[in-house]
């Protein structure tokens, strides 16, 4: 475990600004959808954002449930910094209700006590420079719910040349959706399925307002993202919609946002489906790229091939992977393929990083 060491005692309460005052004395959270109408004392269904004093604060500003260094492809991300390390953390609670959360014991959590270790924003991007990461992820749980952390984190990173990195299900409305991402580097979007039925019944939220993320990232932003889907048996994995999700994808983003197609495995409150076959993984890539998406992967299974990343020009392998090793690096300096020339969508340095599977916690120390 790397140690290192932590900056004074986070603030308990910080000022939030996305909220307004209704005729009923209530005040409503204007940060997400879900329009949380507080009474003094009351919490937010993401449990950090809280009524005190008429006004909306966040509980968890320097707070995190944990930090740890990871390779980037783990966020994942396959065409952003490719082979480095990145800082990652997050703190508590979640704007959505997914019964299938694969952290459920950080998004879930309702114990301030469970953000056991502290930093703030100097701090941490001083610490991600000591460790030598080239980026700081905010993930574990969605980053959006400590919107004015991240922002500050995010501040403080690139002001010593820290990128930022955003693992989000893009939940957010429209005004503090453009204050979050402009801070961003790139960001991984949840689409967790491609129906309301799903988003409803399965995670308490709606689609519409993701969708609208993922266009707006790609009409109104520089910030690169790329795009996971946890597939779960009979529930969003039929050949219908996965269709009909990436034919979206490739109307309304293009053919080069990477996607993800990651192996669902019982937890949470969704214990009784089984474990995503690799099959099914291997059949929704085809569907994509049978309909045009260039760079499609497959998550949590064993897939050399599906992990890899190949050429969309010449078909030739560019960057080979086993699991988060990567191999063989066909890219010139200029990210573009050396057997064709054609250009790799994405950000590259001249060379791979080294950084491999290694996944190495830190404490941050008082």
């Amino acid at each position: 475990m790397a140690m290192v060491q932590a900056s004074i005692v986070p603030p308990s309460a910080f000022p939030t600004r996305y909220w307004h005052g209704l005729e009923d004395g209530r005040i409503q959270c204007d940060l997400c959808p879900r329009a949380c109408k507080l009474r003094e004392g009351q919490q937010g269904l993401c449990f950090v954002r809280e009524r005190r004093d008429d006004a909306i604060v966040l509980t968890s500003y320097g707070r995190s449930s944990g930090f740890c260094i990871d390779p980037i492809e783990k966020k994942p991300l396959n065409h952003f910094l490719p082979g480095t390390p990145v800082l990652s953390f997050g703190t508590a609670g979640c704007n959505l209700a997914c019964k299938f959360c694969q952290n459920w014991d950080i998004s879930k959590s309702r114990q301030v006590d469970s953000l056991a270790d502290s930093a703030m924003p100097e701090r941490l991007a001083a610490a991600a420079v000591q460790l030598k990461c080239r980026s700081m992820a905010f993930t574990y749980n969605d980053p959006i719910i400590f919107l004015e952390y991240a922002n500050d984190v995010a501040q403080a990173g690139h002001e010593v040349g820290v990128r930022s990195v955003a693992v989000t299900a893009g939940y957010i409305c429209d005004e503090p959706r453009v204050d979050f991402f402009r801070h961003m580097d790139a960001a991984n979007i949840d689409l967790k399925a491609f129906t309301e039925r799903f988003y409803k019944k399965i995670c308490g939220g709606e689609l519409a307002p993701v969708l609208d993320t993922l266009i707006y990232l790609r009409q109104e932003t520089s910030v690169w993202f790329e795009i996971t889907t946890l597939l779960i048996p009979d529930e969003n994995d039929s050949d219908a919609e996965l269709d009909a999700m990436t034919g979206w994808i490739v109307e309304h983003l293009g053919s080069d946002v990477p996607l993800h197609f990651s192996a669902f495995h019982p937890d949470w409150k969704m214990t009784d489906k089984p474990n995503t076959p690799a099959a099914t993984l291997t059949r929704a890539r085809k569907i994509a790229m049978q309909n045009g998406i260039r760079y499609c992967y497959t998550g949590n299974v064993h897939d050399p091939v599906g992990s890899s990343t190949y050429c969309h020009a010449c078909g030739e392998r560019l960057i080979e992977r086993d699991w988060y090793q990567l191999g063989d690096w066909q890219l010139n300096d200029r990210g573009c393929c050396n057997h064709c020339d054609a250009e790799l969508p994405g950000v590259f340095e001249p060379n791979a990083g080294d950084w491999g599977r290694r996944r190495i916690p830190v404490r941050m120390t008082s």
